[in-house]
Formats: structure tokens, sequence, C-alpha cells
């Protein structure tokens, strides 16, 4: 493969040699093909849009780009037509309702953009928006606005090709805010040009690759890994939009079947969605057999899922060993670590109880108190993953959790506008060698035999009496502790009452249930599954309306957002029960109280 400077680079270069070649597909609506782009035709593209940003900004510039889901193309022009004129793009999440607006105008502060690109039709509904709601969008309002898809691709305007190169800014990728307020992270030319070969080999691609991606690609994980990476693989991709897969999952499957794509993915929670919404009916003419790397990121990473999903669609086609766990974020332009193609997923048990003690001790499947970690892999190409007790930043031995650090060519530069945060997440140093620098990732993990496992966030962490406790384990217990809770739509965090950590459990209901809401059922099977699994009590349990609970743009539960909005009361109660005010119990008293709660019904 040739070793390409930037990404302007690569793409001129396969103007030239492929101008024919498909490069994506997009289909609006999850079934019918709106459009597609060959090299020549987004070449010709990008160099019309840059020709009108180098007449509006300066090289250096940011400029905030805001499309719809169903303007997945239009996205991928302005997006290279933001490194053709060496302005850095900005991504986000169109606007969804009224706060949608606050938040681009922080989005605006945050990246000093000077400029807003988006489509003509939702360029006028966000700035009607803007004109009703002027405290939320003054800033925003007042900055150019460029209309991306009614430029002609002959431009009026002469093209000048910046200088560039793999040191240069190429874009601001924010981070998801699942663990507090996102964050602009500098990604360069080089960052994503490493890390796109280390996915590359990672992965297991070549030209015959074929690929399908849905998630947002204004999100990493759509953007660096669905337009990216094919380019840099040099095959096509076949485009979705988000929206229609949460209402109509099968359609990512029936793409998959019908683009005979070999790359697809998404977080465990996709995977899950499948298991339960997927008919037999709607199986029946699936054929997932080129499913080669099926890829899962993003958010912790369930042995059961990985098991369910496998055994649900073995009769498509679908083989166990596609599974591709992995490991990555923001701040490292995507990936970090990940395993090998066509091997199987590695699932190592450990004894749960030395677990909340940072302490790993293997143990059999059979084992009382074990529990499954999935491993993510190992990194590639030069880049290095460490352990290290968070509190001495000394190396962590083999048998022991600590955070992880990562060094290597696609870390970013640090955060925008940040100097405090960007040296203490960038530049992180181990204190008995002075090795470094090192990215610290505020994730738990231990490596076995070169492979890593994540065990959770720092930020995340609790101590419920004396005892560490990951909330993703408790979240895990308390979904199967009853039918009326929704799959990964459930946050577990810690208030602190009278000077103590108490746990709090939010989740939302089926809908079906929500005129007879079983309330007091289902609080009493979820206080006995929590003092059954972790000899703990809860302090307050909230049901709420589905749909309501705080995610991130990729699907990530926001557990201090889930937080914010029960301590400011703001959550969509449906049901609720809390501890009474001055009841303490022992551990005994505790696990016979929820010994006692009403059965869940079979």
């Amino acid at each position: 493969m040739r070793d390409y400077s930037t990404l302007v680079e690569m793409l001129r270069d396969r103007a030239w040699h492929q101008p024919q070649q498909t490069a994506y597909v997009f289909m609006g609506d999850g079934k019918t093909e709106t459009g597609r782009l060959t090299y020549q035709a987004l070449d010709q593209q990008a160099r019309a849009i840059a020709a009108k940003l180098q007449s509006l900004s300066n090289q250096g510039d940011r400029a905030l780009l805001v499309y719809p889901y169903t303007a997945g193309l239009e996205f991928i022009a302005a997006y290279f037509g933001c490194l053709y004129a060496g302005v850095i793009a900005v991504t986000n999440n169109p606007p969804r309702h009224r706060q949608g607006i606050l938040k681009l105008q922080e989005r605006v502060i945050s990246s000093q953009s000077a400029l807003v690109l988006t489509t003509r039709e939702l360029g006028n509904q966000l700035q009607q928006q803007c004109d009703q709601n002027p405290e939320l969008g003054a800033k925003l309002i007042q900055l150019p606005w460029l209309e991306t898809d009614v430029i002609a691709t002959e431009p009026a305007l002469p093209w000048h090709e910046p200088d560039l190169d793999r040191a240069t800014l190429a874009f601001l990728q924010y981070t998801s805010g699942s663990t507090g307020t996102p964050k602009g992270v500098m990604v360069t030319h080089g960052n994503i040009l490493h890390n796109s070969a280390v996915i590359y080999q990672g992965f297991g691609h070549s030209e015959n690759s074929r690929g399908v991606i849905w998630l947002p690609l204004f999100h990493d994980m759509g953007l660096v890994g669905g337009v990216i990476q094919p380019l840099y693989g040099n095959f096509p991709v076949l485009l979705m939009s988000p929206t229609p897969l949460m209402q109509k999952p099968i359609l990512w499957l029936e793409a998959i079947s019908r683009f005979g794509a070999t790359t697809s993915g998404g977080p465990n929670f996709a995977y899950d969605l499948l298991c339960h919404k997927v008919t037999p009916k709607q199986m029946t003419d699936l054929d997932l057999s080129a499913w080669e790397v099926a890829f899962s990121g993003a958010e912790p990473i369930r042995a059961e899922t990985l098991a369910q999903f496998s055994k649900t669609f073995a009769p498509c086609g679908f083989r166990h060993d596609a599974f591709y766990p992995c490991y990555g974020m923001a701040e490292t332009t995507l990936f970090v670590s990940g395993g090998s193609k066509h091997e199987m997923p590695l699932i190592q048990y450990v004894d749960r109880s030395a677990l909340d003690h940072n302490r790993v001790v293997p143990v059999t499947a059979e084992t009382a108190g074990a529990r499954a970690t999935v491993s993510c892999g190992r990194t590639w190409l030069g880049d290095q993953v460490v352990i290290v007790n968070p509190d001495t930043l000394t190396p962590c031995a083999a048998d022991q959790v600590g955070e992880i650090w990562m060094a290597g060519a696609g870390v970013g530069q640090g955060y925008w506008g940040q100097a405090e945060e960007t040296t203490r997440t960038f530049q992180a140093y181990l204190a008995d060698t002075g090795a470094g620098p090192y990215l610290r990732t505020g994730d738990l993990g231990f490596i076995q035999e070169g492979e890593l496992f994540i065990t959770g966030r720092i930020k995340d962490l609790m101590i419920l009496w004396g005892q560490n406790r990951y909330p993703q384990h408790i979240e895990e217990t308390v979904e199967n502790s009853h039918p009326a809770l929704r799959p990964n739509c459930g946050a577990a965090f810690s208030v602190e009452i009278g000077g103590e950590e108490r746990l709090v459990i939010v989740y939302e209901v089926e809908r079906r249930l929500l005129r007879r809401l079983p309330t007091t059922e289902i609080v009493g099977a979820m206080r006995q599954a929590i003092a059954e699994e972790f000899m703990s009590d809860v302090y307050a349990i909230v049901l709420i309306k589905p749909g309501t609970m705080p995610k991130t743009t990729s699907g990530k539960v926001q557990r201090r957002r889930c937080r914010t909005q029960f301590l400011d009361q703001t959550l969509a109660v449906v049901g609720e029960w809390q501890l009474p005010e001055g009841e303490t119990s022992s551990i005994t008293d505790l696990f016979n109280r929820a010994m006692t709660a009403p059965e869940q019904p079979s």
C-alpha cells in the first residue's frame, strides 16, 4: 500500500487512478439506494466546496458540520471539502429538539468555529429555530452558513490546494460525553492514517472487502471506521441512516445479506437488539455467510451477547469466529486494540469478589461467583498499552486491575482549548521509570497473556459497603431480574447520603406495561437480585418511560447525566421507590429482607 502523507493526497490519487470506482453507496431509509459516490465525483464535490470555503475562511479555521442522518453523502463531501480547504472540520449530530440548538451553540463556542456547513433544508429549519429561540442560538445565527448540497460541482471559484502534511490538524473529534462534558480531540492527518493502517491490518481488510455501516457519521466509529477506512482500504461501503434501524433492526442484516458485506458492526446493544427484535420469519432469506468481521466496541462487550447472537443467526450462515471484540476511543482517533481475524473471541472467567478488590483471579465458567470478561485483543503497528495503578502511577502486576494507558501514533494531540486537561490526560509519565508520554484512558482493565480485558471506567466506579462495584455489572444483574425492564436501558450510580455512598438504579420499562405497571413487584425483584449478587441494598429505584434514558449518539448510557436528572428530579418517572428515611440495616437484615420481596413472575 502506498504511503500517503494526507487524506487529501489519498483521495486525489484514488480519483486519478480509479475515477469510476464506487466509494460510497447510501440508503437513507435503510431499504432503497438514494445515491452513490465514485472517487472522481467525491473529489470534484470536495474541490467545489473547498473553493467556496477558501473564499469565506482561512486555513486552520474551524467549521461546524451539521447534517441530517439522511444526508450521508452530503456530509462526506462537506468533510472532505474541509480537508481540501485546510479547514478543521467539527462534527456534530443534528439537533432533534429545542435543547439541541443550545448544544450546537456550545459546540460552536468550544471549538471557536468560524462558519457552519449544512444542507439547504436543514439550514432553513435551524435558522428558523434560532430566530424563535434567540437565547439558545444567538452565537450560532451570527456565523456564515454554507449550504453545501447546492454548490455546483464545477467550482465558480478557483481551488488552491493547501499546504498540508501529517502534522496538520484534520478535524476535532468530540468525545461521547458518557462520563462528562464532551471535549474536542485534535486529530491530525498522521493520526488518521496511522489508525487506518492499524484497523486495516487488525481487521484483515483487502481490496476485496465490502462494508456496511449504520453508525452516525459524525461519531468516531462511523467517520473513521465507516468513511475513512474504506477509502484507505480501497473498497466500497454501504452507508445507512441509523434512524430506521432503531425502529426496524432487521434492515441492518438485510443490507449485509444483499451487499455481501464482509465487515460490519456496532456497540454491544445493537447485537442485543437484533436478538430481541428479529423474528424467525424475518430471518428466512438472510445470508450472513460473507460476514467475516462483526466488530463490537464502544461499550462493555458481554459474553452472553456474543453467544446468543451466534446461536440465533447461525442458521443464516453467521459464524461465531466472525465476532471481533475491540477497544477504542475518540482520544486515539478510534482503534486501540483488537484480535486477529478468524480467531474465536477469547473469554476469561475471573472471580467476581477478587475483581471488586482490583485483583484478577482466573476461574472456570462453572465456579461460583465467576464473571465472564471478553478480550479486546492486542495493539498493532508499534502501539503500546500498559496497566497502571492510577494512584501510584506505577505499572500493575499481571494479576491486578489498573488504569489503561496507551501510546502510539494514533493518539490525538490533546483537547482543543483545554491545556490543563490535555496535560492531565495526554501527557502522563510512569512514576518509577519516567517512561511516557502516555494517554490516560480513564478505563480500567488488565492484561493476560498479551490480551487486553476491560473491566470498567474509573469515574463510574462505586464503593458500596466497602467494596468496589462496577455499574455495568449491577445493571446487567438488574436487567435480568424482571422482564419489564428494557435491555441496555438502565443506569446504576451512587449519590452521597449522610456522608455515605448509596446506590441508585434508573431503568426504562417496556411500553406495553405503562398502563398497569407492577412497580412493587419490579422493585422487589431488583432489590432481591442486588442483595443476592452484591450483598448491597439500593437507596432509590426509578422506573422511567421507554426512550428517555440519557444516551450518547452511539448508544452509550450517560450515567452522569442520568444522575444529574435524578438529583434535579427531571427524569420521565412512571414508578419509583426510595428507602424510608432513617432506615439502616446490617448486611444480614438486608439479605433477609430482600429474600422476602415479592417473587418475580416466571
